[in-house]
């Protein structure tokens, strides 16, 4: 019998130890509910003074993965790589057809800047089909520059630059993508996506066709899914040229003053929940295409005479398309395989081809010829992104069930890189904005009561 006074030195061990286990997992519990989802990147788990405030948590509708992952893919992997990869020689030229005839009604639109004009690239720059090296600027040149030598095209390009691609046409966009008529090539470095002053019933006609476009809701008041998805991808895309031109804005005119116009942010999207979900979700669906294309986008020879730049890009194609954290992280970030299903999923798939077709076609009746540039190249990009992963049932596409132009692969790159700015840029902004407006709006409310 032990004494009431005294404890078994095994017993005493075996006691502080459970204690210590115990101590241990509620430690780990406490960390793990506040921590990231995700412990990749070189992301600490050191608590966030405001963690359990994000307003956009969970899988993304319609999408198998997280806004907490995307967030934290998007900032530590995507944009980086994104953001060098359009700035290379094959990235950064896109081919258009800018002068065209709006095929519903007389444009009558305005553009009260000359930020909306395009910088088109002059026709001796491109020989056939491209230029030779650069030897020197003539004064004739710097017109379309505006005298800034660092706004000059780089001139590194030779006839190499179309090897190893083809001439196809795209079923989903209006635009016939072999016909090189009245084509005309664009430094999209040149001619950055901001405000322009595109603005007033022109510019909202555009968009309320484009939203007309998508078939009326069946009677109980919901889309089909697949009509679901084409709605939330137009909503991201518009959500996505709201956010750049809020966030390259003209503050003042007359002293050429740019800025972010946080007021047009709150105004066009962050105080509109839904079109900052349909965001992530057309970035979710835009990225689920690029992974999807993986193999073909590898094998393609980016090649346009500039050694060191073609490997470069080749490079940075390679740890988009293959990345690792985002293979562990979101292997799969939009499943394809769930539409079309059923008797009638081939004639739907039919109807909306044809309406986004129409929606490509009504980019031709923008008036302001930076943002029809824009808008031409990001349907494009989306369009690429239906074609990949709606004309192709499987995943391996390096036999040639798939084919790209040129033109699609550059159009989806910068598609997917204006979205990933658009995400970091709410992701950033947006609890700051959020709460700014949200103040204002409840001061002046107080006061006029």
């Amino acid at each position: 019998m032990e004494s009431a006074g005294q404890v078994d030195p095994r017993r005493r061990r075996w006691s502080w130890a459970v204690g210590a286990l115990i101590a241990v997992l509620l430690a780990t519990a406490a960390t793990s509910r506040n921590s990231p989802k995700i412990p990749l990147f070189g992301i600490t788990n050191k608590l966030c003074p405001c963690s359990g405030s994000r307003k956009y948590t969970g899988i993304v509708e319609d999408c198998c993965c997280e806004y907490e992952t995307v967030d934290a893919l998007n900032k530590e992997v995507l944009h980086p790589i994104l953001q060098e990869l359009v700035t290379t020689p094959f990235f950064r030229y896109f081919r258009v057809k800018l002068w065209c005839d709006c095929p519903f009604w007389p444009d009558d639109g305005m553009c009260v800047l000359r930020d909306c004009s395009v910088c088109e690239c002059p026709e001796s720059e491109f020989p056939e089909p491209f230029k030779k090296p650069f030897h020197g600027l003539s004064a004739d040149d710097l017109t379309c520059q505006e005298g800034k030598p660092q706004a000059t095209v780089d001139r590194t390009l030779d006839n190499k630059v179309f090897r190893g691609w083809i001439e196809v046409d795209n079923p989903w966009t209006y635009d016939d993508e072999t016909d090189n008529a009245e084509m005309t090539y664009v430094n999209l470095q040149l001619n950055p996506e901001r405000y322009t002053g595109y603005a007033g019933p022109s510019a909202r006609r555009i968009w309320e066709a484009i939203y007309a476009e998508n078939c009326p809701k069946d009677p109980s008041g919901e889309f089909c899914q697949e009509k679901r998805v084409l709605y939330k991808l137009i909503s991201g895309l518009h959500s996505s040229i709201s956010i750049h031109i809020a966030s390259d804005y003209l503050l003042d005119e007359a002293n050429n003053l740019w800025g972010e116009n946080l007021g047009l942010l709150y105004d066009r999207v962050l105080r509109h929940p839904e079109r900052v979900r349909n965001l992530y979700f057309t970035f979710l669906f835009v990225l689920r295409a690029v992974t999807k294309a993986a193999d073909y986008l590898e094998q393609a020879e980016y090649n346009t005479g500039n050694m060191e730049e073609d490997l470069k890009t080749q490079s940075l194609v390679r740890q988009l398309v293959y990345n690792p954290q985002l293979q562990i992280a979101c292997p799969l970030p939009f499943d394809e395989a769930k539409l079309w299903q059923g008797e009638s999923g081939p004639e739907l798939k039919q109807q909306i081809q044809q309406q986004f077709r129409n929606i490509s076609a009504l980019m031709d009746c923008v008036g302001c010829e930076k943002c029809r540039l824009w808008g031409k190249l990001q349907v494009l990009g989306l369009g690429t992104a239906l074609k990949i992963l709606f004309s192709v049932d499987n995943d391996n596409l390096t036999n040639q069930q798939l084919q790209l132009h040129r033109n699609e692969v550059i159009a989806l790159a910068n598609l997917l890189n204006r979205l990933s700015e658009s995400v970091k840029f709410v992701h950033e902004k947006g609890p700051y904005v959020e709460r700014i407006m949200e103040k204002r709006i409840s001061s002046y409310a107080s006061k006029s009561s």
